[in-house]
């Protein structure tokens, strides 16, 4: 299901300054020089009042927690963050992580996975995969996997590779995910490429395929660890998607979107008029990142809800405040 929001007027002016802003950074991240350039872009995300922030370690993974002081007890959100695998940090990213944990009511741990090209895939999924142990084995009942970008990507492999593993016991069923502006096809065959190459004021599809050499070295970018958009998805837990219309990634939610469809899952895209590649981290500037991630919170909440007759943010609700 794909939901189109139309841009709120006074976002325009916004996005006009923000795009004059960022168009010296567009085709940037390329690999490990723009690590700093992204940090210091993520950390003027501003924090979340109530969340206390921790350095901690999970399933022998180094990171952060964002504990709302809220939270629900022996539930977490195992969140990833963005930066195509070649840069971006758990520490830059706290504040943002905090902005979704203290709306969905959750702690989350943001693990500070391994970049190339010093480590190239498979690290990256496999020490998710640590980590999504290490929270099972710290006693957390109900994980929900969340990200954004590269993030978002890797969620949503670890979604399809837990989900499959948990059929027969061995491991704990994820209980959705949600995600903003995922990296699922590390092909870069989707239409967007193209068609939003000139709107994408931060992206370029030459500057994706520079990280995505350095991150797969000679693997098959097809591959579902990598990819999503090629994986199993057939009984998925549900998951839930915001993403600009203006990114070039566009294509890799939609698709995927329509995947998960026709493989019998539940799922929600959510497409912002005139919105940029991870746009709810502009959460102190933007209307629409404030109700995206109003709505990821809400989604969050219903999937770890045990009070029967809780209900994600209705759809009412987000009309009348886009």
């Amino acid at each position: 299901m794909v939901i189109n929001h139309p841009m709120h007027p006074p976002d325009r002016k916004t996005m006009a300054e923000m795009r004059r802003m960022v168009a010296p950074m567009k085709g940037s991240v390329t690999g490990p020089a723009a690590r700093e350039m992204l940090d210091e872009l993520m950390e003027k995300t501003p924090a979340a009042a109530g969340v206390t922030y921790e350095k901690a370690e999970v399933g022998g993974v180094p990171g952060w927690w964002c504990r709302p002081k809220d939270a629900v007890a022996e539930a977490a959100i195992l969140y990833f963050h963005g930066g195509a695998y070649v840069a971006g940090s758990a520490r830059s990213f706290q504040h943002f992580v905090g902005q979704v944990a203290v709306r969905a009511k959750l702690a989350a741990f943001v693990p500070e996975y391994s970049l190339a090209p010093e480590h190239p895939f498979p690290e990256a999924i496999n020490e998710a995969r640590a980590a999504y142990r290490g929270l099972a084995e710290q006693g957390v009942t109900k994980i929900a996997l969340a990200g954004d970008s590269a993030g978002g990507g890797l969620a949503l492999a670890l979604l399809s590779r837990v989900t499959a593993k948990s059929r027969d016991g061995s491991t704990l069923r994820p209980i959705g995910a949600a995600v903003m502006s995922p990296w699922t096809d590390l092909t870069l065959s989707g239409s967007s490429m193209e068609t939003r190459a000139e709107a994408d004021p931060l992206l370029t599809k030459n500057s994706l395929a520079s990280a995505a050499r350095l991150y797969l070295g000679s693997y098959n970018p097809r591959d579902p660890c990598a990819s999503p958009l090629y994986g199993h998805l057939a009984e998925l837990p549900p998951v839930k998607i915001h993403v600009g219309d203006d990114e070039i990634l566009l294509d890799d939610s939609l698709r995927y979107g329509e995947r998960l469809e026709r493989e019998g899952g539940t799922i929600q895209v959510h497409s912002w008029e005139g919105m940029i590649h991870v746009f709810p981290s502009n959460v102190e500037v933007l209307h629409a990142a404030r109700v995206a991630l109003d709505d990821i919170g809400a989604f969050l909440q219903q999937q770890f809800s045990m009070r029967v007759g809780q209900t994600v943010i209705s759809q009412a609700t987000i009309d009348r405040r886009t």
